[in-house]
């Protein structure tokens, strides 16, 4: 494993965002207008509702943390598709790039597009709603963490999609996120949803990530049998996902429908 070339591919992203100001913008924009009314929204049901009564931003913490989940998997997918826009992908492989440091070097930089979105967004919890997601403590460590990798395996998963059946399937990237949220209970507990669809939510670490969320600041009290069922589907999907692009690249490479993507 090369770290020039994963820190030659980081640069190339980095560049592109860091020197367009629109791109800028648009990382915060959206986060901020988000997080801005899911404010609005966990102070109404603050006040008139008696599950979040006395128990302020239980939903606007739960929303940052999906926009943080969101913002992951999109960033990643959006790296790898101004790979294909631009007709760039085949190119990696001159240097030669393995799969590998594609890989890493794309991890990276979809953290820090994450973050120069989420970060101006939780600075104006605190002086427009008197938020912090500190108060969730040291396990908020945990719960980015398990996001992050969540994130970055669906992003995975969908970047395999797109090596496999080409640019078409770039609408899945916009959809994945929502598909899944109904399951992920990220706004209501698990018990809300039928027990046919309460066995998917149960497979997927979203559940445990925003059951948790709400445990720690309505109840006061961490559970980390749910920090570690978090942790562990998410090491299990993500060597799934690592396993399908794998095969997908190769695939491609194959049939020689690799070298024309983006075409």
């Amino acid at each position: 494993m090369n770290f020039t070339r994963i820190y030659g591919l980081f640069l190339r992203h980095f560049y592109l965002i860091s020197r367009s100001f629109p791109r800028i913008l648009d990382l915060i924009y959206w986060p901020t207008i988000q997080i801005t009314l899911w404010g609005f929204i966990s102070n109404f049901f603050a006040e008139h509702s008696t599950y979040y009564s006395g128990t302020i931003g239980v939903i606007l913490s739960c929303a940052i943390l999906y926009d943080f989940l969101f913002r992951t998997s999109i960033g990643f997918n959006m790296l790898f598709l101004e790979e294909i826009w631009s007709r760039n992908f085949t190119n990696l492989f001159i240097a030669p790039m393995k799969i590998s440091e594609i890989i890493i070097s794309l991890v990276i930089t979809a953290l820090i597009r994450a973050l120069i979105g989420l970060v101006p967004a939780i600075l104006l919890t605190s002086p427009l709603f008197g938020i912090s997601l500190l108060e969730l403590g040291f396990p908020l460590a945990f719960l980015f963490l398990s996001l992050y990798i969540f994130g970055i395996t669906l992003g995975i998963f969908v970047s395999a999609g797109l090596l496999r059946f080409g640019p078409s399937f770039e609408n899945i990237a916009w959809s994945t996120m929502f598909l899944l949220a109904p399951f992920g209970c990220i706004y209501y507990p698990v018990e809300i949803l039928p027990d046919i669809f309460q066995s998917i939510a149960y497979a997927l670490p979203l559940v445990y990530i925003f059951e948790e969320t709400r445990n720690i600041l309505v109840n006061g009290q961490v559970e980390y049998k749910n920090i570690f069922n978090a942790i562990y589907f998410n090491i299990f999907y993500l060597i799934i996902a690592i396993s399908i692009f794998y095969y997908s690249f190769n695939k491609a490479r194959d049939k020689g429908t690799l070298i024309n993507i983006g075409e």
